[in-house]
């Protein structure tokens, strides 16, 4: 059976479990979230594999940018990527990739950028299903009204991250 090397971190931000697959980050996600048992469900059957607690290059690397990022030392990060989902749930994750540091946007943007501009409950979905925190920024995305709106790692999170950007250190 192939296997998904796994390491949990703990960060100022909270506790991740940080998974990787052939060399590609899988997962960078919020250990304690509600939808743990879905998203591991998912990638354990999309990708054939087991869970094992052991590190890798990735997990260290992903380890590493994440404290840069924490810490205010790093705005991009460059992990090769594995996203796991459907072609409809990679479009909007790829859309998120293209939201800069220290910027927002909304759900019905998102939803013009994939260009469904109908499609804003199923972005929303899709956003909640995304498994690759912060490196794939879906503490970006906030309502249309401004408003700070679901996260899996909590609003008051959510909100921290979007003030650790907007430092905007240079």
């Amino acid at each position: 059976m192939k296997q998904i090397s796994i390491e949990y971190h703990k960060t100022p931000f909270g506790e991740f479990i940080i998974g990787s697959f052939e060399n590609k980050l899988c997962l960078l996600d919020f250990r304690y979230r509600k939808k743990r048992e879905t998203i591991d469900k998912r990638l354990k059957s999309t990708l054939k594999a087991i869970y094992v607690e052991q590190t890798s290059a990735v997990i260290k690397e992903c380890k590493k940018q994440l404290d840069e990022y924490f810490s205010m030392n790093r705005k991009e990060f460059d992990i090769p990527l594995l996203l796991v989902g459907s072609d409809f749930q990679k479009s909007v994750w790829d859309a998120l990739l293209k939201i800069p540091y220290g910027k927002t946007s909304s759900y019905l943007e998102l939803s013009n950028n994939i260009g469904n501009e109908k499609a804003v409950r199923a972005v929303a979905n899709a956003n909640g299903a995304n498994c690759i925190a912060i490196i794939v920024p879906c503490h970006r995305v906030i309502g249309s009204d401004g408003s700070l709106t679901g996260y899996a790692g909590g609003l008051d999170l959510k909100k921290k991250l979007l003030e650790l950007e907007n430092n905007l250190f240079n």
